[in-house]
């Protein structure tokens, strides 16, 4: 029987002969999707860059409690999914939830992009900013990472009906955003 990549980063991971070849793999194979999808939750690229290194330690370290169950993909972004939220969580206060760093993350957007000729680019994230947390992320696993809700919800452990509605609030949140700040 013939592995496919997902099965054989697995075995290669598993391997302690293989496990540095498996990681070469696996960031080949999804280093830049990780990157990626946790950037578009931290924002800022040394942020996305420190989540990263903080998922593939969690990979290394739990490899072997992966069964299977779901895609690897699924496992890996629950796994990055939860180190962004941690990482946001860690720059609030105390009494504060994780929504109320979005104006510090739409600042760090600003100051990261490059606004000359992505005008309508900053304006998008910065409606998606906007969006309390849980609506952000299944916004952004729905349009950019394009997975069903089945599969965010094995992500998020939501209920998949949350997660329609999350997502429809988001877009209508998002549409309304960019009609009042649209110049």
């Amino acid at each position: 029987m013939k592995l496919n990549n997902n099965d054989k980063i697995v075995e290669m991971l598993k391997s302690d002969n293989l496990k540095d070849a498996g990681f070469r793999l696996l960031l080949k194979e999804y280093g830049d999707a990780l990157y990626w999808h946790i950037r578009r939750i931290v924002v800022g690229h040394q942020d996305a860059e420190d989540v990263v290194q903080e998922t593939i330690i969690n990979i290394y370290r739990h490899i072997d409690k992966f069964k299977g169950d779901s895609a690897l993909i699924t496992w890996i972004y629950r796994i990055a999914t939860n180190e962004a939220v941690r990482w946001l969580q860690r720059q609030t206060n105390f009494f504060q939830s994780i929504d109320s760093v979005s104006p510090q993350l739409s600042d760090k957007l600003t100051q990261e992009c490059d606004i000359d000729g992505k005008q309508a680019e900053v304006l998008f994230q910065k409606a998606l900013l906007t969006l309390p947390t849980q609506q952000r992320i299944a916004f952004n696993m729905r349009y950019y990472d394009e997975l069903s809700y089945d599969e965010i919800a094995k992500v998020t452990g939501k209920n998949i009906n949350t997660l329609k509605t999350n997502y429809h609030f988001a877009q209508e949140k998002v549409r309304n955003y960019i009609k009042e700040f649209a110049i």
